[in-house]
């Protein structure tokens, strides 16, 4: 079984990030050992994309660039609560063939996180209904590691 104290945070460009990580930073302030991981998971690119003669190089790189950003932004509201902004973990990367909800989970379970943490948007349940939600999927297959939702 994976260690609670090894923490996956999925993150976005959204203001509920910084809720996420200040939560996380509240609940972990002053428990040694643990290590935590921000990931921004993103989705492949329209074909429309391509169309407009764009290609995949400069599509990774755009998104890259924006989660370094976001990380930039996150990172010191964790270090607030003594956390050692040298030992955060950051990962980026595109859901390929994947939804973003089932790539969060195989990085969840290639880093064998035992805490995942992630952003409870406020979509419609017609909204849940049709199109899904990641924190519903991910909760749907929470089996063997604890799920954070904050809202």
């Amino acid at each position: 079984m994976a260690d609670w104290q090894k923490i996956l945070v999925a993150v976005d460009d959204s203001n509920l990030s910084n809720r996420v990580v200040d939560y996380v930073g509240q609940v972990v302030s002053g428990h040694a050992g643990v290590q935590i991981s921000l990931l921004q998971v993103y989705p492949e690119p329209p074909p429309c994309f391509y169309q407009e003669g764009h290609n995949l190089k400069e599509f990774k790189q755009e998104k890259e660039e924006v989660a370094h950003e976001v990380f930039q932004r996150l990172i010191p509201v964790l270090a607030g609560y003594g956390i050692d902004a040298e030992t955060i973990q950051t990962l980026c990367q595109m859901a390929e063939g994947n939804s973003l909800s089932k790539e969060i989970l195989k990085v969840r379970d290639q880093g064998r996180f035992g805490t995942m943490v992630l952003g409870r948007r406020g979509i419609s349940k017609a909204e849940e209904f049709l199109f899904g939600s990641i924190s519903t999927a991910i909760l749907r297959e929470s089996h063997d590691f604890t799920v954070w939702v904050v809202s």
